[in-house]
C-alpha cells in the first residue's frame, strides 16, 4: 500500500456521515486549506490572520488591506457552508456552484467589475479569461458548458473520484465561469466532490503553485489530465503526512 492509499484508507476508516464527524476529522485542516487556497491568489493572506478569523471571527492589530480581510472571512463562511452542504448531501449543481462562489467573493468585486454589472454568485457577463493561454468560455456559453460538466459528475463511483475531481477542476478553470474567484471556488467545490465520495480533503499548497499551474495548463493545451491527477495524489499525501506517519509508528509499536 503506497502513501496515497494509506491516506485514503485512514480517512475511510472513520466512516464520516455528517457535519460533526467531518469537523472532527478535518480538525484544523479547514484553516490550512483556506490559507493555502487564498494565498495562491493573494500573497497578502497569512496563516495567522486566517487562523484568527476562523477561530475568533476577527483579528487583532490588523494592518493589511480590507479586501484581504474580506477574502479570509469569506473563506470561513464558505467552509461553514461546505459542512452544511455535506450534512445535507447536496448534489453539485449550478445553484451550489454559484453559492460557493458568492460566499467566497462577496464584498470583494472591484468597482470596474461592479459597474459592468458583474455580481458574486452569478455567471460572468463579459469575456473574462485567465492564464497564459487566456482561456475561458464566452459568457453566452457558460451555462451550457457548466450544465454539461456537472451532469458528468452525477454517477461517479467512489474509486474513480480523484480522477473525476481532477477532471472537474481542470474543466471548471478552463470554463472560467465567473468574473472573479474561479480558482478559490474550483478548489473548494473539487474538495466537496471528494468528501461526498469518502475521499480525504486535499490542500493544494501555495508553495507548489507552479506545478499546480503546469498541471492545469496541460489540460488547457493538450487535454492531458494525468499531470493534475498525479499532482492531486501527491498533495493528498502531503496534506495527511502527519496522520500517515503516526499510523505507521503505531503499527510498528503494536
Amino acid at each position: 500500500m503506497n502513501d496515497y492509499e494509506k491516506a485514503v484508507a485512514l480517512w475511510q476508516k472513520r466512516h464520516i456521515t455528517n457535519d460533526a464527524e467531518l469537523a472532527e476529522a478535518l480538525n484544523g485542516h479547514g484553516i490550512a486549506f483556506a490559507y493555502h487556497s487564498g494565498k495562491i491568489e493573494n500573497d497578502n493572506v497569512t496563516y495567522n490572520d486566517t487562523r484568527e478569523i476562523f477561530e475568533h471571527d476577527g483579528v487583532v492589530s490588523y494592518t493589511g488591506d480590507l479586501r484581504t480581510l474580506f477574502e479570509i472571512r469569506n473563506a470561513r463562511e464558505a467552509n461553514e457552508f461546505l459542512f452544511f452542504a455535506f450534512n445535507e448531501k447536496r448534489p453539485i449543481d449550478e445553484n451550489l456552484v454559484c453559492e460557493f462562489q458568492r460566499l467566497l467573493t462577496q464584498n470583494t468585486y472591484d468597482a470596474r467589475r461592479w459597474k459592468m454589472g458583474e455580481r458574486p454568485g452569478t455567471y460572468k457577463l463579459h469575456d473574462y479569461v485567465t492564464g497564459k493561454n487566456e482561456i475561458g468560455a464566452s459568457p453566452e456559453d457558460v451555462h451550457e458548458e457548466m450544465e454539461e460538466l456537472l451532469s458528468e459528475l452525477a454517477d461517479v463511483p467512489d474509486e474513480k473520484v480523484l480522477t473525476a475531481a481532477a477532471y472537474f477542476h481542470a474543466r471548471f478553470e478552463n470554463i472560467h465561469a465567473f468574473a472573479d474567484g474561479n480558482g478559490r471556488a474550483g478548489r473548494i467545490i473539487m474538495n466537496y466532490l471528494l468528501l461526498l465520495h469518502n475521499h480525504p480533503l486535499v490542500i493544494i499548497h501555495e508553495e507548489d503553485r507552479k506545478v499546480y499551474y503546469y498541471a492545469l495548463e496541460s489540460w488547457d493545451e493538450q487535454q492531458e489530465l494525468e499531470p493534475l491527477t498525479v499532482f492531486l495524489r501527491e498533495q493528498t499525501v502531503k496534506t495527511w503526512r502527519k496522520q500517515i506517519d503516526r499510523a505507521e509508528q503505531k503499527e510498528k509499536i503494536e
